[in-house]
C-alpha cells in the first residue's frame, strides 16, 4: 500500500515549454540523459543515443499505429456537434470511445458523421465513455480514413501538416488513439546505425487508449482506476527478450507503453512468453521492475500515471528534481517534445 497523493507528482510547467510541432529531423530533438549508477545528468541530442547504447543492448519498441480516431457528427435536426474519440475496438461494428458533450450523448442517440457513416450510442459509462455501434456500407477502415482526424492531444494547438509525423517510423498495426511518442525520435537511418553497432530491436504491441492518458482524479494514487488496453507479444520477439535477459544484456524500453506491456507479461525472472490480452497495470513508486532495465521516454504531464511510472524507476524526488532541471534548461515537453534516456 502507498499513501502517495496525486499532488505529490505535481511540477510547475510554463505553457511555452509545451511543444506544438515535432522536431525536424526527428532525431534532432534534445535528450536529457540520467545515469542512475553515477547519479549524473547530461544534456545532449537524440542522435547521441549511439554514445549510450552498446552491442547486445535490446531496444523494445511498440509498433502500434495511430488511427484517425477523432470524428465529429450531429443528431439530425440538432445543432450540437459531437466529438467521438475512438479508444478500443470491441468487434467489427462496436467501439469504446469518449463522447463530448457527454451529457447529451444519451443511450439510443444516433449521430450522423457523414453520408456513409453513422453511430448509435449503445451504452453509457463514466467520464464520457460510451459504447458505440457504427452503421456503414463498405470497409470501416477506409471510411474512417476519409472522415477521421488524427487524435492529437488537446494541448497541441498547431495544425499538423504531415500526419505521418504523429506516427513512429516503425508503426505497423492500426489501433491506437495516441502515438507511442518516445519512438517519434527514431529515424530509419538511426535505427540502421544502431543495428550496425550490434544493438537489437524487439517489437511488442500495445494499442494506446484511455489507460495511458486518462488523468488521475483520485487523491490517493492507489484509488485510481486504470482502464484496460490491448497488447500482443509474439513468439519471435518473446524469444529475443528472453535471450537478452538470460544473457544479462540490457532490455531498454522505448516508451512507457513498452514498459507496461513487458511488465504485464513478465514472470518473476523477467522472462516473457507469446501472449495477447488486455492490461490495466499501474506502475508507481514501490514497484519492482522485472524485465525493464532502462527507459527512453518523453517528458510527461504533471500528476499523470506516466510520471508515476518514471518515478517508480528513478524515485519520486529524483524524478521531480530532473523535471525541474528540464524546465530550467527549457526542454520541450510532452508528445512532440524532447526525449529522456534513463539508464
Amino acid at each position: 500500500m502507498t499513501d502517495l497523493k496525486t499532488s505529490d507528482f505535481y511540477y510547475d510547467l510554463p505553457e511555452e515549454l509545451i511543444a506544438q510541432t515535432p522536431a525536424e529531423p526527428r532525431d534532432s530533438s534534445r535528450m536529457l540523459v540520467y545515469n542512475r549508477e553515477s547519479d549524473t545528468l547530461s544534456h545532449e541530442h537524440f542522435y547521441d543515443i549511439t554514445k549510450h547504447l552498446k552491442k547486445g543492448d535490446l531496444l523494445v519498441i511498440n509498433n502500434t499505429r495511430v488511427i484517425p480516431a477523432r470524428i465529429f457528427g450531429h443528431i439530425d435536426g440538432k445543432q450540437t456537434t459531437f466529438e467521438i474519440l475512438l479508444l478500443k475496438r470491441l468487434d467489427y461494428t462496436h467501439w469504446e470511445g469518449i463522447m463530448r458533450p457527454a451529457r447529451k450523448a444519451r443511450k439510443g442517440s444516433v449521430i450522423k458523421i457523414s453520408d456513409e457513416l453513422s453511430a448509435t450510442v449503445e451504452d453509457v459509462g463514466e467520464y464520457g465513455i460510451r459504447t458505440i455501434s457504427f452503421q456503414f456500407d463498405g470497409v470501416f477502415e477506409d471510411i474512417l480514413d476519409r472522415v477521421g482526424n488524427m487524435p492529437l492531444p488537446p494541448y497541441i494547438h498547431e495544425t499538423l501538416e504531415d500526419k505521418e509525423r504523429y506516427q513512429t517510423v516503425y508503426s505497423k498495426v492500426d489501433g491506437s488513439a495516441a502515438a507511442p511518442t518516445a519512438g517519434l525520435h527514431f529515424t530509419p537511418e538511426l535505427m540502421k546505425k544502431l543495428e550496425e553497432m550490434g544493438v537489437e530491436f524487439a517489437s511488442v504491441l500495445l494499442h494506446i487508449g484511455l489507460g495511458t492518458f486518462r488523468p488521475v482524479k483520485a487523491e490517493n494514487i492507489i484509488d485510481h482506476d486504470m482502464h484496460t488496453e490491448y497488447y500482443e507479444v509474439d513468439k519471435e520477439n518473446a524469444d529475443k527478450i528472453n535471450r537478452a535477459k538470460k544473457e544479462g544484456r540490457r532490455v531498454i524500453a522505448v516508451g512507457t507503453t513498452s514498459v507496461r506491456t513487458l511488465e504485464s507479461v513478465a514472470d518473476e525472472n523477467g522472462l516473457v512468453k507469446e501472449c495477447k490480452g488486455n492490461t490495466n497495470i499501474f506502475i508507481y513508486p514501490g514497484y519492482k521492475f522485472k524485465t525493464v532495465d532502462a527507459l527512453i521516454t518523453n517528458f510527461h504531464l504533471p500528476e499523470s500515471t506516466l510520471i508515476m511510472l518514471v518515478s517508480a524507476l528513478l524515485g519520486r524526488e529524483k524524478t521531480l528534481e530532473i523535471y525541474r532541471k528540464a524546465v530550467e534548461e527549457k526542454y520541450r515537453f510532452f508528445s512532440f517534445g524532447d526525449s529522456c534516456f534513463f539508464e
